[in-house]
């Protein structure tokens, strides 16, 4: 292979400019690394804007402080740390968020596992379960390769309310999905693993839970650790630092429309269609959505286009207000049931929450999610309607006539969010099997692949870095 090599990652959100760290961190010296954005800017769904003279985040707003496998740093820690950036993590001032239940506010219940109880007492309040359904049938809940839907395992054992008051909207907070559709494996894995083992679900949930504090404590022992960080100033500062540290050329409103085998490796036609420009490449790190990532691969491996192209995603917004004064109740936010009808389905109080983000003035920042799968033409309407309507629905909410806001912002995010139907990392190992056997200088990496979240992403681009890096006849450890 040709020294010094030349590396192309394709998409600059955080998987791609994680993938760059780890090449610049461990590929021989001289390597070239080049990201290719599309859009004018990096870090995908990291964005940090300003409104009413105040830091917001117009995307994602924090990450996992640890990771549920090993109980150590997250892989979004461990970066934010390469990055020399720890000093600046911060953690939530307030924890408690609530839920919108029959047009009321009431705390989420404690010792679930994303709204899945273990003990079904501790929800009474918010759902009314199905006690006399979680039998002991003589044999796990799932069989050893099988997966399922989120929904498919909790509805006949505990019940509709549980899902359609717990589950669904705790899931709809991360994945704008649906409990009935997503899959168990991919979004709630220590619960799959455990219900391979037990016989009822409430025992599986336990199990997962007792797991998880295991690994936590043989990890860190002492007092648990905070759950979720930010990063003082915006996590566009990761973004930045990242960029940096990666040393890698960066090339925005650049167009990756074709992938071929070249004469070195891989030929990318990038740009504009009548005046494209040619890029040779030893090898690739392909981490754009599952859509053109499969437009990518269809001409070099059709099999693995076609599996990775049949992955939807669900579109959201996310509307900012800034509101003078307003009465806020101590909580970090809530989520809202798709059975409670409204357009809100989730909601943050940023300047509660968020301890460093408080103003002497008292003007407080809120941020609502809009949007579920299969609900899109909800986001049709103009940005006007969706202020004037996230407004509305959050007096209603609370109870209050809040102030009229000194500012707005929405953000929409087409196509944000992977819907994981069950089997999909079955599927997407097959797929990434294949193509390592046919192209091993082409690896696959983002959230379309391997799940959603910044540390999960951090993951998934560093892998992909290792990979490569091996397949150039280096070592990726």
């Amino acid at each position: 292979m040709r020294q010094p090599w030349r590396i192309a990652v394709i998409g600059g959100g955080i998987t791609g400019l994680a993938a760059a760290v780890r090449l610049r961190d461990r590929a021989p010296a001289g390597t070239e690394i080049t990201v290719y954005e599309r859009s004018g800017a990096l870090g995908g769904k990291l964005r940090t804007g300003e409104l009413a003279g105040s830091t917001v985040e117009f995307g994602a707003e924090s990450f996992l402080m640890r990771d549920p496998a090993t109980g150590g740093d997250s892989a979004a820690v461990a970066l934010v740390r390469r990055l020399g950036l720890a000093d600046e993590i911060v953690h939530p001032s307030v924890g408690q968020a609530a839920l919108v239940v029959d047009a009321g506010l009431r705390p989420i219940p404690g010792g679930t596992l994303m709204g899945v109880p273990g003990d079904l007492a501790k929800v009474a309040e918010v759902a009314e379960a199905d006690a006399a359904a979680d039998r002991d049938g003589g044999r796990p809940l799932l069989g050893p390769d099988e997966d399922v839907s989120v929904g498919a395992l909790v509805r006949p054992r505990f019940g509709d309310q549980v899902v359609d008051r717990l589950v669904d909207p705790l899931l709809g907070g991360v994945y704008a999905g649906r409990a009935d559709d997503l899959s168990l494996v991919t979004t709630m894995p220590a619960l799959a693993r455990a219900a391979r083992a037990e016989h009822t679900l409430t025992a599986a949930v336990r199990a997962a839970q007792a797991a998880s504090a295991r690994t936590a404590q043989a990890a860190a022992p002492g007092p648990p650790r905070p759950i979720f960080g930010t990063l003082a100033g915006g996590m566009s500062r990761l973004v930045e630092a990242a960029a940096t540290a990666s040393g890698a050329k960066i090339r925005l409103d650049a167009t990756v429309r074709d992938l071929t085998r070249g004469p070195a490796g891989w030929r990318l036609t990038v740009g504009p269609t009548r005046d494209p420009e040619l890029v040779e490449a030893d090898a690739v790190v392909l981490t754009v959505p599952a859509r053109p990532a499969a437009r990518l691969l269809a001409g070099v491996a059709p099999e693995v286009a076609a599996t990775v192209g049949a992955l939807d995603y669900a579109s959201v917004a996310l509307v900012s207000l800034a509101l003078p004064r307003p009465e806020l109740p101590a909580l970090s936010g809530f989520l809202v049931p798709a059975t409670e009808g409204l357009l809100i389905k989730a909601s943050t109080f940023f300047t509660t929450k968020w301890g460093h983000l408080a103003r002497p003035d008292g003007v407080a920042l809120v941020r609502a999610s809009v949007g579920r799968y299969g609900d899109e033409a909800q986001l049709q309407l103009t940005d006007d309607d969706l202020l004037a309507t996230v407004h509305r629905e959050l007096s209603q909410v609370l109870g209050v006539a809040l102030p009229a806001p000194l500012a707005g912002h929405v953000q929409r995010w087409g196509g944000a969010l992977p819907q994981y139907a069950p089997g999909h990392l079955d599927r997407l190992a097959a797929a990434r099997a294949a193509l390592r056997t046919a192209h091993p200088t082409l690896v696959l990496a983002g959230a379309g692949h391997d799940g959603v979240g910044i540390p999960v992403c951090v993951r998934s681009g560093e892998t992909a870095a290792g990979e490569i890096i091996e397949a150039l006849g280096g070592s990726g450890q």
